[in-house]
């Protein structure tokens, strides 16, 4: 009995997918688990396994097209069924050669899109939004030379030959025939040209737009003293690198502090849905943390039930997905359903960050850049006194629909005060 694989859902909130690459054709035979096809969402790109060993009978999308999630993608056979004659015979069939057209009379000037006759070109893929232009401006998506893989058509093709249609520039009269100049020399990239955005750019782009216009920003800072956390650090520093090998950051101590500020304020570990007029309060906490892809992304990875995890175990956690997300080494289950997210741009300077909530989350962490400040603090006699302190910020941008102001500080004052006097030589032990 042939099995139809269709396109999975790869994370909570993803509705379609991109094939990419089939990494089988028909005919070739595959094994239960083995990668078939590669797939982009706007999570993460993948490879989806086959669920049963066998024949590959039927390709039902090509490569660059966009489907929904649900979508029948390919059929297997099982191995003794083999592939039906029909499929085999087009797999094996040499592409026949193309009929060469007569040329077209010296005097004859090409026909107006317009005056085309109407008749079906090559197949194209085209994602939805290629789609929708194309309908919204009455342009048949035929009649475009596409840029994109493959030949595809892309949204920026279909704007470029609107923009086009508009000016219908006349055409530049011949030139007088005279002495060739000598080419200008390659004056190399032009800082000024635009440039293609990678999918990744492009989805990082959509979804920061998409919350800006979801959630209600509000942002919330507090100064804390790292001065217990910094002891600690370099008390155990050269020991953990050896132990674990890596070194010992602020951040598993931030994260550490965050979730028990978390369990204290449930309503910051929540998901807000004002459609549905409800909110969801999560038993576990799926940590996000925002990884920097070497400048050329930013990508949230999770860590389940981080609430569970030790000091110790939430550096090692952190450090593992940070670096399989710079590797392209992550899956579905890595980058999808946390429930509150840390971003860290402390290690590259930063003094107060504001950043986009990752929805369906209600809020986002950052932990800022640690330096030492002088700071007023009292003495065991009772006087004032300026130290030199390891000192930071935190910032907290929270949505305004899910909680307000008291329930921000107060959650922020909860991490700052088990920063500043929770005993971490024996959260480290």
């Amino acid at each position: 009995m042939p099995t139809t694989v269709s396109m999975p859902q790869l994370g909570e909130t993803v509705t379609e997918g991109t094939v990419l690459r089939w990494m089988k054709q028909v005919g070739d035979s595959i094994a239960r688990d083995e990668a078939i096809v590669e797939i982009s969402t706007d999570k993460v790109d993948t490879e989806v396994p086959s669920p049963v060993a066998g024949v590959v009978s039927e390709i039902l999308v090509g490569e660059g097209e966009t489907i929904e999630v649900g979508t029948a993608m390919v059929v297997i056979a099982s191995a003794d069924e083999g592939v039906p004659a029909a499929a085999a015979a087009e797999a094996e069939a040499p592409p026949a050669e193309e009929e060469e057209a007569p040329p077209p009379p010296p005097e004859a000037a090409p026909a107006p899109a317009s005056e085309a006759p109407d008749r079906p070109g090559p197949r194209k893929f085209l994602s939805p939004v290629v789609r929708r232009l194309a309908r919204e401006h009455d342009i048949d998506p035929g009649v475009i030379e596409g840029t994109g893989r493959d030949g595809r058509v892309t949204r920026n093709d279909v704007l470029a030959y609107i923009e086009s249609m508009k000016a219908a520039p006349e055409p530049a009269p011949v030139p007088a025939i005279s002495e060739p100049e000598p080419a200008p020399a390659d004056p190399g990239p032009q800082m000024d040209e635009p440039v293609k955005l990678s999918r990744l750019r492009v989805r990082i782009a959509d979804n920061m737009v998409a919350s800006l216009r979801t959630a209600a920003h509000v942002w919330t800072s507090m100064e804390v003293d790292y001065e217990q956390v910094e002891r600690v650090r370099q008390a155990h520093r050269e020991s953990f690198r050896q132990q674990e090998g890596f070194s010992l950051t602020y951040l598993p101590f931030i994260a550490r502090a965050t979730m028990d500020a978390l369990r204290a304020f449930p309503v910051v570990n929540s998901s807000f849905d004002q459609q549905g007029r409800t909110a969801t309060f999560h038993q576990d906490v799926n940590l996000g943390i925002a990884v920097d892809l070497n400048q050329d992304g930013l990508m949230v990875v999770t860590i389940r039930k981080a609430d569970d995890y030790s000091l110790r175990a939430l550096a090692r956690k952190v450090r593992d997905l940070a670096v399989r997300a710079r590797g392209g080494r992550v899956g579905p289950d890595d980058i999808s359903r946390s429930t509150f997210t840390i971003t860290n741009p402390g290690p590259y300077g930063s003094f107060m960050s504001a950043p986009v909530i990752n929805v369906p989350d209600v809020a986002i962490l950052s932990t800022d850049g640690i330096a030492k400040r002088p700071k007023v603090i009292t003495t065991p006699d009772g006087a004032d006194a300026i130290a030199i302190r390891h000192m930071g910020y935190l910032g907290l941008s929270w949505d305004h629909r899910a909680f307000d102001g008291s329930t921000a500080v107060l959650f922020l004052r909860r991490i700052k005060e088990n920063l500043e006097t929770w005993d971490w030589e024996q959260q480290l032990t």
